[in-house]
């Protein structure tokens, strides 16, 4: 052989290019080789060695793709070309993608392998060569060791740049079928945590999945998620091979995780009394790892843990624990393993942060939900998503107009109580609560809900959860003896060594904490702070307080005062004594009270027995229990004229007399408009009993003397006003004891008493609704002034130095006004807050004494 004979050269490319197509559109037929080997040697002998593989390679990139490929995407057209609709129709055929999916790729792959086997005849060929001239440097050697992987190379670029845009939707619908129905086959199982891997030896035989069931119904099992299992894997396999690394690891990843949600879902649900976490975890180790084990050991992708090959490990990190039916994990399984945990931890998150609302509404029912939210944050650490979340809940649906802010208060108390479980620090709380006590602060009955909610018994929960009579600070006093023995414990039974594993475990405050509170300050939350907080200042809830007390004192009928003593105990434990002395000397009053009626009713028997012959009193002195009160101590009352009955005000005198006599030189001055009255009335044919106040006492009683009166004669007899007669009076003609008819004067209406219950009908007097408004009406009169009225009669005395400082200054500033105050005015001596000033001010402004313009206060022109 001549080098430098061109026609040999062309004669050997012939022969060389004839003989490749012989070998490459061969139906199978690789008996060219040994012809094609010369050929091959004269070629690479002249220094044609990489022609001769670039030629052979685009002969087989041709054939693949007129042949191979073309058929492989044909068979996907039906889905690709078809709309959105019709697509949904293909996912739900029952044996769609798989049949399809696993014919295509069982063709590509057939028509792959002989192209690998043409390959590496070439490959034989080359290597022949090399072996006879390697005391020469040819080109050879290099063109045989690169042949295979350019191959596969080709393989993969023909395949992606040919991909239509719906294939990886195909992948996906697949993946997510199988695994459904592997899924289907271990809840069908039973014992899930007991199932054991399966383990695949040469690439294709499956074992069994151990498991405490039936043996009939395991081996079924076993059989179909093993049979299950090995056709996934030759699925995966051969996208493998074809270059689809990539893409398939997306889409298996993908359906897992799609199935993971699904659970998470389906499990989760709106019920907030059970506990989710550990049941998908179990979960997991059940389903998606065991599939993952199976098929990265069906792959031959399982590397141990403790192989070289499985990368640099820190020295420090500990030997993971076995998985139940795997053993110890393979390096990849274990990062599927942390990367499911996190999906599934970050999934619960959400689902229980979307419904953060609903379970605070249902605390501390809930409280297994909370668990499960506070280890999900730990484990993610996405607090701020939390505090977004429920802020924008809040504002949409408990801070409005419609929502009573008794309810505000309760979710709020409840959001207290579910955060500290979350966030012990309430760093969170405070970026949670800030919007309710703004939007609280505005609202006019927020203090008097919030005395009402510390002292009705409801313990703060709507549900009404808790020990039965239990009011919210008898809860928060309990909380608070619980946090102090738990720190007294931990100061005296914590030694040096605890100290120091304490100090270790020390973390810093989260990045969204409030640099200006400390983490001592955030240990303990105190609800009853907080609710402060939101009024401004414990000395307006304590006076709110008090006007309850006195409404509350003054309306028993009797001295039961023993649980508001045990209230006021604990409202001194958390305000101080001096802060409650006034409402402690009320309570006291209603004591010496009870024992005062008495001896003075004693007394007085005694004085009817020892004088013979004296008269029997119309009424009886037993009848009469006075409440007596210490008005330098009490809430300003709220006083009206009243002219009882001539038997009842001597019954008053004589009480009067005798308390002078025993606790002189103090004496009694009747409130006569405030107190209860128990009456029975006795008409013809029934008896009707009552607990009235006593200007309705006085109205009725009237009647007794004459049975038809009108209203003028009526009001003046009693000593009212007529426009209050006529609302009052309102009360007997609702209960069908008086009926109403127009007199001679129309504004003089006239009243009379119905005796017998055909009249009642007749006249149809009897009305709920006149009732029930008329009931509404006597409770929205109050016998004690409010807070907010006895602040504007307060604030009435600043009221000229208010003026005069805007008639010297023009315009002030609130704080400017607070403070001028503060400083000028010693008598008497200005102690109200800036909040209380502002509401005096907006007064004001209503009343059209000052304007209000850019934040400054001026007089009104």
């Amino acid at each position: 052989m001549q080098l430098d004979d061109p026609d040999g050269a062309l004669d050997s490319w012939a022969g060389f290019c004839a003989l490749t197509g012989e070998l490459v559109g061969g139906a199978g037929d690789l008996s060219v080789g040994p012809r094609l080997a010369p050929a091959v040697a004269d070629l690479c002998a002249r220094g044609l060695a990489t022609l001769v593989r670039d030629y052979f390679l685009h002969n087989l990139e041709e054939t693949f793709k007129n042949n191979a490929v073309k058929t492989f995407w044909q068979k996907f057209h039906p889905y690709n070309n078809s709309s959105a609709v019709e697509r949904i129709k293909f996912c739900v055929q029952e044996r769609w993608p798989e049949d399809v999916l696993s014919t295509a790729l069982e063709d590509i792959c057939l028509e792959k392998t002989y192209q690998e086997k043409c390959v590496l005849v070439l490959v034989h060929a080359l290597q022949s060569y090399e072996e006879k001239a390697r005391n020469r440097k040819l080109q050879a050697a290099e063109c045989s060791s690169s042949l295979m992987p350019r191959y596969q190379l080709m393989v993969s670029s023909v395949l992606l740049t040919t991909l239509p845009l719906r294939f990886p939707e195909i992948l996906n619908v697949y993946f997510k079928k199988k695994l459904e129905e592997l899924n289907t086959l271990m809840d069908g199982s039973g014992d899930n945590d007991q199932l054991a891997s399966h383990e695949f030896s040469g690439g294709s035989n499956v074992s069994a999945w151990d498991s405490k069931m039936d043996i009939d119904s395991q081996e079924t099992v076993i059989s179909e998620s093993g049979n299950l299992v090995k056709s996934i894997g030759k699925v995966v396999h051969d996208l493998r091979c074809l270059g689809f690394t990539s893409m398939t690891e997306d889409s298996y990843s993908s359906a897992i995780i799609w199935l993971l949600k699904s659970k998470v879902h389906e499990l989760a649900g709106d019920d907030y009394r059970i506990p989710v976490l550990g049941c998908v975890k179990k979960w997991i180790q059940a389903v998606p790892l065991q599939f993952l084990h199976a098929l990265l050991t069906y792959l031959g992708d399982s590397v141990d843990y403790e192989s070289e090959s499985s990368g640099l490990k820190s020295p420090l990190a500990s030997r993971p624990s076995s998985f139940p039916g795997i053993g110890v994990p393979s390096e990849a399984l274990l990062r599927w393993h942390m990367r499911l945990e996190y999906f599934a931890y970050e999934t619960l998150q959400d689902l229980r942060i979307g419904k953060l609302f609903e379970i605070i509404v249902d605390y501390p029912e809930s409280s297994p939900a909370i668990e499960d939210l506070k280890q999900c944050l730990e484990y993610t650490g996405q607090h701020s998503k939390l505090v977004d979340s429920f802020i924008s809940s809040l504002r949409y649906r408990l801070l409005t107009a419609g929502a009573s802010t008794n309810d505000i208060l309760h979710q709020y108390v409840s959001t207290i109580k579910a955060l500290r479980s979350i966030d012990p620090t309430g760093v969170f709380l405070e970026a949670v609560g800030e919007p309710i006590r703004d939007y609280l602060r505005g609202r006019k009955d927020t203090i008097k809900c919030i005395v009402t909610m510390l002292t009705d018994g409801s313990g703060g929960n709507t549900s009404g959860a808790g020990n039965a009579g239990d009011n919210l600070l008898e809860e928060l006093n309990r909380d608070a003896e619980n946090q102090e023995n738990a720190d007294y414990d931990d100061h005296t039974n914590m030694d040096e060594k605890q100290a120091w594993l304490n100090s270790e475990s020390w973390e810093p405050d989260p990045v969204e904490a409030d640099p200006l509170k400390g983490s001592r300050n955030r240990r303990k939350i105190d609800i009853l702070g907080l609710m402060v907080s939101i009024i401004g200042s414990k000395d307006q809830l304590v006076n709110e307080y008090r006007v309850m007390l006195a409404e509350k004192l003054l309306s028993k009928s009797d001295f039961d005062i023993d649980s508001d003593i045990r209230t006021l105990e604990l409202l001194k434990i958390h305000f101080g004594e001096s802060s409650m002395q006034k409402c402690e000397i009320m309570l006291n009053d209603l004591i010496d009270s009870k024992r005062t009626n008495s001896n003075i009713k004693t007394s007085l028997l005694r004085t009817i027995e020892s004088v013979a012959g004296q008269e029997e009193a119309e009424m009886s002195h037993d009848v009469l229990d006075a409440t007596i009160i210490s008005s330098n101590f009490w809430p300003p009352i709220q006083t009206e004229d009243l002219t009882v009955p001539a038997s009842v005000d001597q019954m008053l005198s004589d009480f009067a007399k005798r308390f002078h006599q025993i606790k002189t030189p103090r004496k009694l001055l009747w409130k006569k408009n405030l107190g209860t009255v128990k009456l029975e009335l006795q008409f013809e044919d029934r008896s009707m009993q009552f607990t009235v106040v006593p200007v309705h006492a006085a109205i009725i009683m009237r009647f007794q003397e004459n049975p038809s009166w009108t209203s003028k004669t009526l009001a003046t007899e009693i000593g009212i006003p007529v426009d209050s007669l006529n609302r009052r009076i309102g009360f007997w003609t609702s209960k069908g004891v008086l009926t109403e008819s127009v007199g001679a004067d129309v504004d003089d209406h006239i009243f009379t008493v119905v005796d017998s219950m055909s009249d009642v009908n007749k006249n149809s007097i009897v009305n709920e609704s006149s009732e029930a408004f008329q009931m509404n009406e006597d409770e929205d009169e109050s016998s004690i002034a409010s807070v907010e009225e006895q602040l504007k009669k307060e604030m009435t005395v600043y009221e000229k130095f208010i003026i005069g400082m805007l008639t010297n200054f023009g315009n002030m500033t609130l704080d400017k006004i607070h403070n001028t105050l503060k400083m000028f005015c010693a008598e008497p001596s200005y102690d109200k807050s800036l909040q209380q000033l502002q509401g005096f001010l907006s007064g004001l402004v209503s009343d059209e004494k000052l304007e209000m313009r850019d934040g400054l206060y001026l007089l009104k022109k």
